[in-house]
């Protein structure tokens, strides 16, 4: 397994792991128990303190440091200087070698990299430490490429072509022989992929692979997006073969072996533009007026059969990619769009989380198994929102997706408000237990039919979202504490979300205390409560974006794996992602192993899925990449028709190089560098968040509101460049 892949998994650990050091270094000849080390370090909850205590052990068995006397530790002044990491370069040139167990990151100037790019896994020698001065060193082996392929121009000159990578952080540009160029013309956005890099020579020799097309042209751009995270954009031809000759027809001989919900009252809520619907739920009254309510999930699984080509591709994306103006599926068309979306009147295979619930949305009884359903309507967010805010069934014409108005049955409307009365009580009771609500705004495009954005709107979470989200989590965490809770132990598929960086925590408090604003650190859920708080209040406000932002990063990343810790943001011992397997290829091992169970089956070894839930946590956050350049494409290609416009904007960051502001209107992100900056010489106060005249003294901090125009649009590099017009007063 790559330092890259244990680093990911381990990033809280590792925290506790620096802080460890951090603490023993400083003090060298003094012993430390572990109630003192996490005093130090900022360690409160229960969690931590048994994370740190293991690691204490763990290092003291692997003589990383003493143990003293019992319990007491002291640290072994290390005279290692060879360490493997992660490369990190900056826009500079220059590098950061992330080292797991160093409190500090090495530096390494550019002309110490001895060829290593962006993110590949490296040796690196360690120059001793002169006092005061940050780590330095260089790099004496490249140990692994994390990537050899690359997006870049083509610059052709007689017999051969140099690529430029479009990727700041890539260095060099790349020699590519004339029978290797492909049918690549000057000018054109390529795929390149490095061959060999001799001793002797400046440029890694290179090969076209793909020919993307002319900078700028919108498919062009967007193909490279995807490419640049080495994310597909269309299927091989055996995949699309191999799933167009499914047999996709719903058999009586396979009903048979399902609990049969044909006849129980069904239906689906998804935004009013989806394509594929994986989720259903059903309801019914029962005898003794409490609810029967199932979550019904496309059954993925029955046609995806492991050890197929199908599945291979499936696995290898891991998931769908969203974005602006596409969906890059997981699945083909055959299924994702057709035989496993639960579309209304048809006959479909699903795997259900069945619950009895009471008046008080208590659980009486749970039932996990393969049904067969027959939905009656498929519902937009907006029509079941009408539902639940005018508590009538008559859909009028502007709300409508039929393009007409229509009404729906009284039973569809009793069922959809009592499912929204559950659900608020169920959610009112996730934030008691320290649940996080993050409703951050997310930014959506009106495209014209050549995917040119003409205007921009919010996506905004209501009661009918949030109905659908809270059965959802229902199911995901029940599904899980079923497997979780049983004995001996089972190898399963867990969502699980760590505690939140405490550092960042405080940076954030400093942050948001500008605006009048505080955080509560006295224990776990004084900090969720006063998280809650700070979201609820910013809500709105034209410091809205920039604090939730700011809160999200300081959160832990969420990722998949066997060895379950819970999930901090949602405040449940137990989670897993059950219900979408069209989208998400964890939900699909979820299925596979939950059925394995049911029917008796031995456990399986955990390091397989462990190392699949690693590739599916990679997956999902390079598919989140690629769906932010996507956005940042979209935003700069519609400022380019708004030059002449000056805007009022909220800034989000402050560098040594410029300050980034966030127009309110449009969430559009753009930089105003310093130098551009007129009339003083301006310092950066990293301190402070905030750059100040030297003269003048004249200051802008984060927060503030300031007047932007659009100087420069470069869609190729996605970047957009603002001029600072003054202060918003």
């Amino acid at each position: 397994m790559s330092k890259k892949k244990k680093k990911a998994r381990n990033h809280r650990k590792n925290e506790i792991t620096k802080g460890i050091f951090t603490v023993l270094e400083k003090e060298p000849k003094k012993n430390f128990n572990y109630k003192q080390i996490a005093a130090k370090i900022g360690v409160i909850d229960a969690h931590d303190r048994n994370t740190l205590i293991k690691r204490l052990v763990q290092l003291k068995e692997k003589k990383r440091i003493i143990e003293e006397s019992r319990g007491s530790y002291r640290a072994i002044l290390s005279t290692k200087t060879h360490h493997t990491g992660i490369v990190d370069i900056t826009g500079r040139g220059n590098a950061y070698i992330i080292v797991e167990g160093l409190e500090d990151d090495v530096f390494v100037p550019f002309n110490k990299l001895k060829k290593a790019f962006h993110k590949d896994t490296v040796e690196v020698y360690i120059f001793p430490r002169r006092k005061g001065k940050k780590l330095e060193g260089e790099i004496t082996k490249v140990l692994e490429r994390n990537k050899t392929s690359f997006v870049g121009i083509v610059d052709m000159q007689e017999t051969f072509a140099f690529i430029r990578p479009t990727d700041f952080r890539m260095y060099t540009d790349i020699f590519v022989a004339q029978d290797k160029i492909k049918k690549a013309k000057n000018g054109d956005k390529v795929i390149v992929e490095i061959t060999e890099w001799p001793d002797n020579v400046d440029s890694p020799f290179g090969r076209v692979i793909e020919v993307l097309g002319k900078p700028g042209e919108h498919d062009t751009e967007i193909h490279s997006i995807l490419a640049e995270y080495g994310l597909p954009y269309s299927f091989p031809l055996e995949v699309e073969r191999f799933a167009n000759q499914l047999d996709t027809s719903i058999k009586p001989k396979e009903i048979a072996k399902r609990r049969d919900m044909r006849e129980t009252l069904t239906f689906t809520i998804d935004p009013k533009d989806a394509k594929d619907f994986d989720d259903a739920l059903s309801f019914e009254v029962l005898e003794n007026g409490n609810y029967e309510i199932g979550i019904h999930i496309a059954d993925v699984s029955h046609y995806l059969q492991e050890g197929t080509v199908l599945d291979d591709e499936a696995y290898k994306r891991a998931t769908s990619v969203y974005l602006v103006d596409r969906v890059v599926p997981m699945l083909p068309e055959v299924l994702s769009n057709n035989a496993c979306s639960l579309r209304p009147n048809e006959e479909k295979y699903t795997f259900s989380a069945i619950f009895e619930l009471d008046d008080k949305a208590i659980i009486k009884n749970e039932w996990f198994g393969r049904t067969v359903i027959d939905s009656n309507e498929r519902f937009a967010y907006e029509e079941a929102q009408y539902i639940i805010e005018n508590k009538n069934g008559k859909i009028p014409e502007e709300t409508s997706i039929r393009g007409m108005a229509y009404s729906v049955s009284n039973e569809i409307v009793d069922a959809t408000l009592t499912l929204d009365r559950l659900a608020k009580i169920m959610r009112a009771a996730r934030m008691q237990e320290g649940a996080l609500s993050f409703d951050k705004v997310e930014v959506r495009f009106n495209l014209n039919k050549k995917n040119e954005p003409t205007g921009v709107y919010f996506k905004e979470s209501k009661d009918a979202n949030k109905l659908i989200e809270e059965f959802m989590l229902l199911a995901n965490r029940k599904v899980a504490r079923f497997i979780g809770k049983q004995k001996p132990i089972k190898p399963f598929i867990y969502r699980i979300h760590d505690n939140p960086n405490e550092d960042k925590l405080i940076a954030l408090n400093g942050i948001v205390s500008r605006f009048g604003h505080k955080l509560d650190f006295k224990d776990k859920k004084s900090i969720s409560a006063s998280l809650n708080k700070l979201l609820a209040d910013v809500k709105g406000k034209k410091e809205q974006n920039l604090v939730d932002t700011l809160a999200i990063r300081s959160m832990s990343k969420a990722i998949y794996t066997t060895n379950n810790i819970g999930h901090y943001g949602l405040a449940f011992d137990y989670y897993s992602h059950f219900t979408s397997p069209i989208r998400r290829y964890p939900d699909v091992m979820v299925h596979r192993l939950l059925q394995h169970y049911l029917d008796g089956g031995v456990s399986p070894k955990a390091e397989i899925y462990e190392e699949r839930c690693k590739h599916s946590s990679d997956m999902e956050y390079l598919a989140s990449s690629a769906e932010r350049d996507s956005i940042k494409y979209m935003q700069i290609k519609f400022m380019q028709d708004h030059q002449d416009q000056e805007f009022i904007g909220v800034i989000s960051g402050v560098t040594e190089w410029g300050i980034y502001v966030e127009i309110i209107e449009n969430k559009c992100e753009g930089m105003v560098r310093i130098s551009d900056i007129k009339g003083d010489y301006y310092i950066f106060d990293e301190r402070e968040y905030m750059i100040y005249g030297e003269r003048t003294k004249k200051s802008y901090q984060l927060g503030d509101e300031v007047i932007v125009m659009v100087k420069n649009t470069d869609l190729i590099k996605r970047h957009l460049d603002f001029t600072l017009i003054g202060k918003h007063e």
